[in-house]
């Protein structure tokens, strides 16, 4: 397009600064606004030395991802407007030193805040910290930027629990962020690790608690700070951009559809009939985008602008439907190294979703480390069931119940946008073929998460091949076996059954009713 969209030209010249810039849905947000919106200034990103790499390498690191490959190839002046800042949302005003500060006091106009913990199983002091500690450090820093036009919160659909229909607004906090930021810095760890169930109450982890009040950190400030909150739903694998699937990690329904093409999850604990409310990355970023531009363009309104980025009621689909559909796509593209057939089912009883994990998750994997263990080799398999069952267990509170969310915010944006935003930055899940968007995630999670490279996929089908009649032997054997003993014990079970049977009615009550029954 050669004149710029609405939206394009609301980004030219200005400064952007991200946290949480390095993170699966900061690296999309970097690489769609240096592809889409290039005219701007800068992009600040928050980035913190790891594992002894600097900043600098670490960026340089980034864009040699695949995901950056169209930027590489077309505009690859672009990537020198990415400046990183040594700091970190844990640490007192971000690590920042002064004169990084007043750089972004004098010239950011747009903060992502999206920098957060994702161990939902985490501490709660460590998700306090850096949840919510984190929120008031990046608030400080906005107060002081002089052209600040527009602050953009990344919060989460799933931060009220309680809240069985969710609105676009702000609900009360069960606590004040306040205090119970002030609790995580006078109590030692044991203590707060004993008060932790009763701060949660409702919420199933400290990643949902610790967003909530992070909103209320955020909502105060409005209006005097031009700020607003964007929920999205589960994040997941691209429709269209950067590349269709791509991926970086295996956290969420990622990772279970890994472990299941894989045959190590042979069962999920969750309601067939519930809906899956996901929203691909890409479509969450151009919400995130276009959230900041009208947040910084319309007029004030008397409470915080909030976004649900969710697809309820515009492309339903049960967690039921998810699988059927899914298995379907999987055995076209299999992962390679299938442990198992990848049969594993969804089971709305926990009772009998345990029955299989012991069956068909503890016992083989002690198994499997036995063999290891005669082989003289390294045992592996029950310490990988032991992650896949936490990271299951944190699952399965979102697909064992049901939420409304409404997205009415979303969708009046959405229909006043220009065509020519909405053709760059779509928001329109009903473009989304169901089927092919599943086979996008699984050769997403295929190449990008576990290196597997398409011209491996004969030879994974060769091995499902295999790997189907094994399991085939196995299952009728297992019932062979169960016939077998019942056959061969029938007479044993015959006989225990009539002695029972014959002394009972030497009970007083029993032979009293048998005697009357003769007469």
């Amino acid at each position: 397009m050669s004149e710029l969209t609405e939206i394009q030209a609301f980004y030219k010249g200005k400064t952007v600064f991200v946290t949480g810039g390095t993170g699966f849905m900061g690296k999309v947000l970097i690489e769609k606004l240096l592809y889409d919106c290039n005219d701007l200034n800068k992009i600040y990103i928050l980035i913190r030395p790891k594992r002894g790499r600097s900043p600098e390498t670490r960026v340089d690191e980034m864009f040699k991802l695949p995901m950056f490959q169209r930027i590489r190839n077309q505009k690859p002046h672009v990537m020198r407007k990415v400046i990183p800042l040594v700091g970190d949302v844990g640490m007192d005003k971000l690590g920042l030193t002064p004169e990084q500060q007043e750089i972004l006091f004098n010239e950011t106009d747009i903060v992502f805040h999206c920098a957060a913990t994702l161990r939902l199983e985490g501490k709660l002091k460590d998700a306090i910290e850096m949840n919510t500690v984190g929120t008031q450090r990046v608030i400080d820093l906005c107060r002081k930027m002089t052209n600040l036009k527009s602050l953009v919160h990344l919060s989460t659909a799933f931060c009220h629990p309680d809240q069985g229909e969710l609105g676009e607004r702000v609900y009360d906090a069960p606590d004040d962020p306040q205090d119970v930021m002030r609790l995580m810095q006078w109590l030692d760890e044991s203590a707060i690790d004993l008060i932790t169930p009763k701060l949660l109450d409702l919420h199933p982890n400290t990643y949902t608690y610790s967003k909530r009040l992070a909103e209320k950190l955020v909502a105060d400030e409005y209006p005097n700070l031009p700020c607003s909150i964007v929920r999205p739903s589960i994040v997941t694998p691209a429709w269209e951009e950067p590349l269709p699937g791509w991926v970086d990690n295996l956290n969420g329904p990622v990772g279970l559809m890994v472990g299941a093409g894989k045959g190590v999850i042979r069962s999920m604990h969750c309601n067939a009939n519930y809906h899956a409310e996901i929203t691909p990355v890409d479509l969450a970023i151009n919400a995130l985008i276009a959230i900041s531009y009208r947040t910084a363009t319309t007029d004030k309104t008397k409470n915080i602008p909030v976004y649900n980025i969710t697809q309820s009621g515009i492309m339903p689909i049960t967690w039921g439907e998810v699988l059927e559909k899914g298995k379907k796509i999987a055995y076209k593209y299999p992962f390679e190294g299938q442990v198992w057939y990848p049969d594993g089912d969804i089971r709305s009883s926990k009772f009998v979703h345990n029955l299989f994990v012991f069956f068909f998750h503890i016992i083989p994997a002690y198994l499997i480390d036995f063999i290891m263990l005669l082989l003289r080799q390294k045992r592996f398999m029950v310490r990988i069931q032991k992650r896949i069952s936490d990271g299951l267990e944190v699952l399965q509170y979102f697909t064992t119940r049901e939420w409304i969310f409404h997205n009415t915010n979303l969708l009046i944006m959405w229909g006043e946008m220009s065509p020519e935003d909405k053709q760059v930055f779509s928001l329109d899940f009903l473009r989304i073929d169901d089927m092919e968007y599943m086979k996008r995630c699984i050769l997403g999670a295929r190449q990008y998460c576990m290196k597997e490279n398409l011209s491996t996929l004969p030879k994974a089908r060769r091995h499902q091949a295999i790997m189907y009649i094994i399991h085939l032997i196995a299952v009728y054997l297992f019932y062979f076996g169960v016939l077998y003993l019942i056959y061969k014990n029938f007479e044993v079970a015959r006989y225990c059954l009539d002695y029972v049977t014959e002394h009972m009615k030497f009970l007083p009550v029993v032979g009293g009713a048998v005697k009357k029954i003769h007469q």
